[in-house]
């Protein structure tokens, strides 16, 4: 029987979604419209109705995407300035307005593909605020005791997005051209995000503090509390981690464009290949629901640790998996999945543990940054690693091996206690 101090440990102390429900909407949402959701997952659905309307390759086509990343890698390294000079509500609601009109835009794209590219990469610079630096610094100021469950159910936006936006893509455009899909991404954070974002966006000081004395998970003098981005980045803890994380995503983004067709060079049919690879989406969202629960409740480096080192056991099972083994196929897909869904979580909250919020814009931006770059390359990489060996067993290996590695890096990380005295006491 487990003991009544478990039990008290595992149960989740509502106390902080209470006050700050509102909040955790709004970062759900705010994630979900996104360019690096929305627009990430439902530019698939959009590529052979604009191939068609203009007569682009599909190569060409997804080549944007490229361009998106490069944007928001540039975007993510501005964000921290533009809150010091214009405030984190303007920035914010700012940026959602412009990526409304942005998308409004795009429906008059001419012929030529660089407008699309152009737009692509300039729009992330001109709404950094929509990416989810903000939506994560909001969360981790408002919440303490919970903050792993809370990023992990704002970053589930992405995998709302991915279940979402292709099939309604697909309905407008079916309906009324490719222009409908560029408004439909429009008109999603126009009702939503827009409105909560106006109306319920505030920062722990202007409300927190009056709660403070009833509440100890409301901690506003965490707003100001942390290190200097200039000693961030002096310290080995910080390039650990992001080795850790950028070996980490470079697998994961890779293996998201490479699964399927994997899958149908050992065999299976294109709707077979499609159906075990659906399993991806579940198990993100449960990964990361799961690791956020776990970081609040455990040791964060070993929770992380063991979930960066699934995609090992799910490589390992894809190279000695064959056609028939649907059943090892999907778990592999499902261990892959569920570190996929895990590592943004990881990455946010190991950030604001180690190195406090005093300038967390600053500091998350730049490991964005670096992970937005390789995330960016892995697809071409591993394209050309196929195209160099006429299989994916060296991606398969360079998987099973980044992974091992993320995970035996993180171990290595020293604890957070010794940071965090630098700013705050270790939570009690």
């Amino acid at each position: 029987m487990p003991s009544e101090n478990a039990l008290r440990h595992a149960k989740i102390d509502l106390t902080e979604f209470r006050l700050s429900w509102r909040i955790l909407i709004l970062g759900l949402f705010g994630v979900c419209t996104s360019m690096s959701a929305a627009l990430l997952y439902g530019f698939g659905t959009m590529i052979i109705p604009l191939q068609n309307a203009f007569g682009w390759e599909r190569g060409e086509l997804q080549t944007a995407i490229t361009f998106l990343f490069a944007g928001v890698a540039i975007a993510s390294q501005l964000l921290g300035w533009l809150y010091a000079r214009f405030g984190f509500k303007r920035v914010a609601v700012y940026s959602v307005i412009i990526q409304i009109i942005g998308y409004v835009a795009l429906t008059q794209i001419s012929t030529s593909i660089l407008w699309l590219y152009s737009a692509f990469f300039i729009m992330p610079l001109l709404c950094a605020g929509t990416i989810a630096i903000t939506w994560t610094q909001l969360i981790n100021l408002w919440y303490h005791r919970n903050r792993g469950l809370a990023l992990a159910t704002i970053l589930s936006g992405t995998g709302l997005a991915a279940l979402t936006m292709s099939p309604l893509l697909a309905w407008v455009m079916e309906l009324w051209g490719w222009q409908a899909g560029f408004l439909l991404l429009a008109t999603i954070p126009l009702l939503t995000t827009l409105p909560m974002a106006v109306f319920w966006l505030k920062l722990p000081e202007a409300g927190a503090s009056r709660r403070a004395t009833e509440n100890k998970a409301s901690k506003p003098a965490e707003v100001a509390q942390g290190v200097l981005f200039a000693e961030a980045v002096r310290s080995r803890t910080f390039w650990l981690c992001n080795l850790a994380l950028i070996l980490s995503v470079s697998l994961i983004v890779g293996m998201i464009t490479v699964t399927v067709p994997f899958l149908q060079d050992m065999g299976l049919s294109p709707v077979t290949a499609g159906q075990v690879f659906s399993a991806f989406g579940a198990s993100t969202i449960f990964g990361r629901l799961l690791v956020g629960y776990l970081l609040d409740r455990f040791s964060p480096i070993l929770i992380s640790a063991m979930a960066l080192f699934m995609p090992v056991i799910g490589c390992s099972m894809y190279l000695f998996a064959g056609a028939d083994d649907i059943t090892l196929l999907v778990l592999a897909t499902l261990c892959v999945g569920f570190s996929a869904g895990a590592e943004f979580d990881i990455a946010a909250f190991l950030v604001a543990r180690y190195f406090g919020l005093k300038d967390y814009a600053r500091i998350f931006g730049l490991h964005l940054g670096l992970v937005t770059i390789v995330g960016g390359l892995s697809p071409a990489v591993f394209g050309y690693v196929y195209t160099r060996y006429g299989n994916y067993d060296p991606v398969l290996l360079y998987s099973l091996i980044a992974a091992l590695i993320a995970s035996l890096t993180l171990l290595s990380m020293k604890s957070a206690t010794a940071y965090q005295h630098h700013y705050q006491p270790e939570p009690t």
